[in-house]
Parts: structure tokens; sequence; C-alpha cells
């Protein structure tokens, strides 16, 4: 087991659409999530990328999701592996960055396949329960089963969030443990 590092990490958010966020259960919740974890990983320096599900019919991803992103990928593929998320991957700006943070809706369909795609990519892969949805909890629960059955790491907002920062004496401390005792993102 490794620890998450901020220095290596990349977080990749997939499709927080405004036409689906309405139907995912606790979906204001899952976005709050969404919203905390990207906006650490600006202050700490992780890149964040958004995936984008048929745009057209789904609409684009919730505001303050796609405001917090380097870069939104559009996709028709469930697997965003498969239409240009290992390209960004393995670009010059992080190439280096291995390990792989990933959260989004639907757990079960989109996410799932994606975090599946970068495991048979042979990346290490993190999915953040609490940040990703489905519209139903079996459908949750499932998804967490068969993803940490494949390989992957199911872990919590907060697990994240101290694993990037290491120590309290890092200088994003204070402002990140005042975004996780606040009730807004």
């Amino acid at each position: 087991m490794t620890l998450i590092d901020a220095a290596r990490s990349v977080l990749v958010l997939v499709d927080y659409q405004q036409r689906l966020m309405p139907a995912i259960l606790d979906g204001p919740q899952v976005l709050a999530h969404a919203q905390r974890l990207a906006r650490a990983a600006g202050l700490l320096g992780v890149p964040v990328v958004g995936t984008e599900q048929n745009p057209r019919g789904l609409g684009p991803n919730d505001a303050s999701i796609r405001a917090l992103c380097s870069q939104t990928l559009p996709k028709m593929h469930f697997d965003a592996c498969a239409q240009g998320l290992l390209g960004w991957l393995d670009g010059a700006a992080v190439a280096h960055r291995t390990q792989v943070v990933i959260a989004g809706c639907e757990a079960h369909v989109c996410l799932m396949q994606t975090a599946l795609g970068l495991l048979h990519a042979g990346r290490p892969v993190w999915v953040v329960a609490q940040a990703s949805g489905s519209r139903s909890a079996t459908d949750h629960r499932l998804a967490m089963e068969r993803l940490r059955q494949a390989g992957a790491t199911i872990v919590g907002v907060e697990m994240v969030l101290f694993e990037w920062l290491r120590t309290c004496e890092h200088e994003q401390f204070k402002p990140i443990l005042a975004s996780l005792k606040s009730r807004t993102p």
C-alpha cells in the first residue's frame, strides 16, 4: 500500500453534469465532496481534469466543477480512457504524475468503466467513494465492491486530503482543514 502523493497525483472528476446530478442519490453532498477535493487539489498543485458524458444530451458539468478543472474532456464512451483521458495523462504536463485519484457519476457506469480503464492501463487508482454517486445506494455499493476487487483503493475525502498534506505544518493545512470543517465546500 502506498500513500497518495500530491506531487505524483492527478484528480479526475467524471461527469458531474447539470442534468444528471438531480437524479443522483444525495447529489448535493456528492457534489460538495467533489468541490472540496478539487479546491484542495488546486491549493496543492494537483492537476484536475473533468469529463462530460454526451454533453449535448446531459449538459455541461456543474459550473463549480467545470471552473475547478484545468481541462474538460467531452466523451461518448462511458470509459473516458477510450476518448482522450489516457492521452491527457501521458501529456508532458502531467506524465510524471502516475497516481490517479478519481470520483464521479454514475459510480456504476462512467466512473467504474473509467477507473477500470485506468487500472487496465497500469495506473494506480484511488476512488473517492463519498464524492461518487449513483441513482441508487445499491449501484454505488456494487461499483465500489467491484472496483476494490479489480485493484482500486477505495478512499474518503479526508483520507485523500490528509495524505496529500502529509503534515500539519504544510502551508495549506489550515485552509484545507477549514474547508473540511465548513458545511459548504
